[in-house]
This record gives C-alpha cells, sequence and structure tokens, in this order.
C-alpha cells in the first residue's frame, strides 16, 4: 500500500507527471478536482480503509499540509512516498499560459506558492523522497533523493 504526495508549484507538471505514471495504479486525489477539504478528507478515509494507494495531487508546499497526509497513511499502514517537482518560477508560469486542461492561474498566484514552498526532508516521515524535473520536451526526469542531498528550491 502506497500513498503519494506531490510537492510542488502550480504548473510544475504534477497532474500531468501523475496521468504518465501513477494512472493505471493508484487513486488522484486533488482539490482542484473535489473542491471541498471535506470532499477530500472523505475520499482520503476510504483510500485508506481499502488499502487503495492514492496520489495526493495538490502544491502540498508547506511541510505541515504534508503532515496531515504522511500520520493519516503511516497509521492505516501506508508507504508514503514524495515527490518533489523542481521548477523555476518562469517555466511555471510559462507552461501556466499554455494550460488547455483547466483555467489558466494569475500569475501572483504562482509566486506566493513559490514563496511559501518549504522544500521536503525525509525526517518528515517519507518512506522515499524523489525530486522530480520537467524538461521543455515535457519529458520527466525523475531522481531519488539521497540523504545529505540539497532539496533547496531551485
Amino acid at each position: 500500500m502506497e500513498a503519494v504526495l506531490f510537492i510542488g508549484i502550480p504548473a510544475s507538471g504534477k497532474t500531468s507527471f501523475y496521468r504518465e505514471r501513477f494512472f493505471e495504479t493508484h487513486l488522484r486525489i486533488s482539490l482542484d478536482m473535489l473542491r471541498t477539504r471535506d470532499r477530500e478528507t472523505l475520499l482520503l478515509g476510504a483510500c485508506l480503509a481499502a488499502k487503495q494507494p492514492f496520489v495526493i495531487d495538490n502544491t502540498n508546499v508547506l511541510a505541515n499540509e504534508r503532515a496531515t497526509y504522511i500520520a493519516r497513511a503511516k497509521s492505516a499502514g501506508f508507504r508514503v512516498a514524495g515527490y518533489y517537482f523542481r521548477t523555476e518560477v518562469r517555466a511555471a508560469i510559462a507552461r501556466n499560459k499554455k494550460r488547455t486542461d483547466k483555467k489558466a492561474l494569475v500569475v501572483p498566484a504562482i509566486l506566493r506558492a513559490y514563496k511559501r514552498l518549504e522544500a521536503p526532508l525525509q525526517d518528515e516521515g517519507f518512506d522515499a523522497l524523489y525530486t522530480v524535473k520537467l524538461a521543455a520536451d515535457g519529458v520527466f526526469s525523475v531522481a531519488e533523493w539521497v540523504s545529505g542531498d540539497s532539496l533547496e528550491k531551485p
């Protein structure tokens, strides 16, 4: 049983990465889709009870936001993996302008998320932690985080 948390600013490629890597195996839990925390809590609870692997596809920019998901998943016996989307703000803004799957965000929203972004730490409770980069050609590269590596903002 695996719980996956995505961490990254808007337009960093999180949902596209989900479609590419987890669509066939994990249920997607996203506030963009569900619209309320109550619905998110219900769906998360159902996944935990059913032992259904899931991905939290939100920005999760603050450690305290991630802590709630990690604690609930761990208490239900799930392995928790974090995927940190290292994205330069300019690249995210450019991708945001090209969105066709949903309405583009206003630039200040992306900048606010970037300012608030706290890079994840292994000691938050992750069993595995990865960095994800999205190249200009749309290809994702994933690297396992190794203790001692820096996961600071790009």
